[in-house]
């Protein structure tokens, strides 16, 4: 086993704070910002943030592509923590300034804003993905790493939930327009100097072939990686069910449960991931990892039924909140398992194919599933809304109350319970990992540099 020191494993953990800093407060307060403090409608947010999503889906191949392509010193994905973390706080910044425009103008200036800090996020997030499988060749130890990196993204979120809403009310002094405007530059400092931290100590120490693919001839590493299809399936949908499940959030507890209150305890539960994300390599060692990941997406179907049974019972607060807390703790297991194999459907397609593509494949089969699953997941709930008759900051009518609970609680048990699905034809293709692990590294081990072009 390669097993990686702890200033590695705690410097990728700080790569995912870093992210969460800042992409914390996109995924989990834009929309609310956009409609009750900026002024926007909710259809209009709904189209932002799918056009948004999905044009920087688009662009996860592209960067995917350049990844794979980077030569430098400092490796091929490492370089990017320090030309992208500045950009990224930057923009991360101008996406909650309330410049006083009209309503069209506002829109414009939202939808710039909000596409190019999705797009640098990618950049910045995706080598957070594609590094693991340089950090080193052991699939268990990748499971490990796996685990900081997700005790770090949650200590990110908790961060954000716990802090963030009551700076921006204590700097703003009741104006959450100036709130925002003072609270978000701090996470964005904090994520750029954490981003430094993580290229300083994090090193690339699997070889990688000396020339790049040709462009086009990265895309072969696709050609029979049943698993790399698999993640990418489950992928989608967990991230479609997630981030419906967090958009409709604080409209939900604020105007459903008329409990505005209890926001920030239930955005932060999701700091009780850890508790099954710790766990990861334990349940990997005694189950396979298709089974622990299925079982993490049926228990957050579940979370999901519990709190429909605690609205249904006047509502129930302690019920409500029980299943929320379980539906996190089960995406502890769900977040994270695909991050840990994608590095293994890398070695699958370098195995099948001769083509190792490290940067496409984790580029598509993660920042793209976040990205394109995460646009349907903010616009399909905002688009109920706006269709129920959602007006801000009144008495909510039957309808647009009814739209609140779809989003939060049907919509995400949909796709969790559909995304389980392909994940229950993985084991098939984990079993194979010991004898391609084995000959990747024989085929390292005999590889020798092409000859010199006669002239």
């Amino acid at each position: 086993m390669h097993r990686t020191s702890y200033a590695t494993r705690f410097s990728y953990a700080a790569s995912d704070v870093a992210g969460q800093l800042l992409f914390c407060w996109i995924m989990w307060y834009l929309p609310y910002f956009y409609t009750d403090v900026y002024g926007l409608s909710a259809a209009a947010v709904g189209t932002i943030l799918l056009v948004a999503r999905w044009v920087d889906a688009i662009d996860a191949p592209v960067w995917g592509i350049i990844f794979d392509r980077t030569r430098s010193r400092w490796g091929k994905s490492r370089p990017w923590f320090l030309w992208l973390s500045a950009p990224f706080a930057v923009f991360g910044t101008l996406t909650f300034l309330t410049p006083d425009l009209g309503h069209t103008a506002k829109i414009i200036y939202a939808a710039l804003t909000y596409i190019a800090c999705n797009v640098l996020y990618t950049g910045i997030n995706t080598p957070v993905t594609s590094i693991l499988s340089a950090l080193t060749p052991d699939s268990k130890e990748r499971v490990t790493l796996t685990t900081f990196r997700m005790f770090g993204s949650k200590l990110g979120v908790l961060i954000v939930n716990l802090t963030g809403l009551a700076l921006v009310a204590r700097l703003g002094g009741g104006d959450d327009r100036k709130g925002f405007l003072l609270a978000v530059p701090i996470f964005a400092v904090l994520s750029l100097l954490l981003f430094l931290l993580a290229f300083k100590n994090l090193k690339e120490v699997v070889p990688v072939e000396s020339k790049p693919q040709p462009i086009l001839g990265t895309f072969g590493a696709l050609r029979g990686n049943w698993p790399w299809f698999i993640i990418f399936a489950s992928s989608f949908l967990f991230w479609i069910g997630f981030i419906s499940r967090v958009t409709v959030l604080p409209h939900f507890f604020k105007y459903a449960l008329h409990r505005e209150d209890l926001i920030k305890v239930a955005t932060s539960l999701d700091f009780a991931s850890l508790a099954t994300a710790f766990l990861l390599p334990w349940f990997c060692r005694h189950a396979s990892k298709g089974t622990v990941w299925a079982v993490g997406l049926l228990g957050m179907a579940l979370g999901q039924v519990i709190v429909f049974l605690g609205v249904q019972q006047g509502p129930s607060i302690p019920l409500i909140m029980a299943g929320w807390t379980i539906g996190f703790l089960a995406s502890g297991v769900a977040m994270a398992m695909p991050f840990a194999v994608l590095s293994d459907s890398v070695d699958y397609g370098e195995w099948k194919t001769g083509i190792r593509a490290a940067g496409l494949l984790t580029a598509v089969g993660a920042a793209f599933c976040l990205k394109a699953g995460a646009g349907l997941g903010g616009a399909i709930p905002m688009w109920i809304l706006d269709r129920a008759g959602y007006v801000p900051n009144v008495a909510q009518s039957a309808a647009s109350l009814a739209g609140m609970k779809f989003g939060l609680i049907w919509l995400p048990a949909i796709c969790f319970a559909v995304a389980a699905l392909p994940v229950l034809f993985y084991r098939r293709f984990e079993s194979l990992e010991p004898q391609i692990q084995a000959e990747l590294q024989q085929r390292r081990q005999h590889a020798t540099p092409a000859p010199a072009p006669t002239r």
